[in-house]
């Protein structure tokens, strides 16, 4: 069943803590963003679509840019792809807003996947509402214009302190966000799909009573001789 699902729908049945930990076997430690939080309760799955802010310049930066219909802010809503997460970089500065209600609305029925910024949102209460995966430090009022500049779309970026590149794979719950490199997140989902089904089977051991000794990691031979037959009687837990 596994096999007959694209990599997105895998990372949709799949916690960041699972995600987390399969990267971290493979020798990637820095791949959650740090003070990143969710408005909603929605998952986000998605490839990333990035823009990128540098600190804002009163010269180049006046109100009268957001007339500007190439405007990098307003250019990136537009132009992030359906199912794609836009992961901002604001320098993890929540001085100021990233973006407010009006955009990220825009941005969920233009069929994005979700928006992350290592800064903050305004209208948080508004954007908390919406049927559509937010995440960000904290509640910021201010414009963005205050002391973020836009200045550019779709580059490798840093966000929450993890390295962002455009086509990363972005998966964000109720534990926080994880970037998986899009060179690896085929073999990551398939990894991560076989882990979430032998926790399932030991959770159920857990609240039969067994000690976790011996079973998680499973060091006694018979778990893993157990967990193989009790996975052909448990193909539907995990697609």
């Amino acid at each position: 069943m596994a096999n007959t699902l694209s990599t997105p729908e895998k990372f949709k049945h799949i916690s960041t803590a699972t995600i987390a930990t399969c990267l971290f076997k493979k020798g990637l430690r820095n791949q959650c963003m740090q003070n990143v939080r969710p408005l909603t309760s929605k998952k986000m799955v998605g490839e990333a679509f990035t823009l990128r802010y540098i600190p804002a310049r009163e010269d180049l930066n006046p109100i009268a840019v957001f007339k500007d219909p190439e405007h990098p802010q307003r250019v990136a809503i537009e132009q992030c792809p359906k199912n794609g997460v836009l992961v901002i970089d604001s320098r993890k500065d929540a001085r100021a807003a990233s973006a407010g209600s009006i955009l990220i609305t825009r941005l969920m029925k233009r069929g994005a996947a979700g928006v992350v910024t290592d800064g903050g949102f305004r209208d948080s209460g508004e954007i908390a509402a919406l049927d559509f995966p937010s995440f960000h430090q904290r509640p910021s009022a201010p414009t963005n214009l205050t002391l973020h500049q836009a200045i550019a779309i779709n580059e490798p970026i840093g966000c929450g302190d993890v390295a962002v590149f455009p086509g990363d794979y972005i998966v964000g719950d109720a534990d926080g966000v994880v970037v998986i490199p899009a060179s690896i997140a085929d073999e990551v989902a398939d990894e991560c799909l076989q882990m979430t089904l032998f926790e399932e089977f030991v959770l159920e051991k857990i609240n039969e009573g067994q000690s976790i000794l011996g079973l998680y990691p499973p060091t006694d031979p018979q778990i893993l001789k157990e967990f193989e037959a009790w996975e052909k009687n448990n193909t539907t837990k995990v697609p």
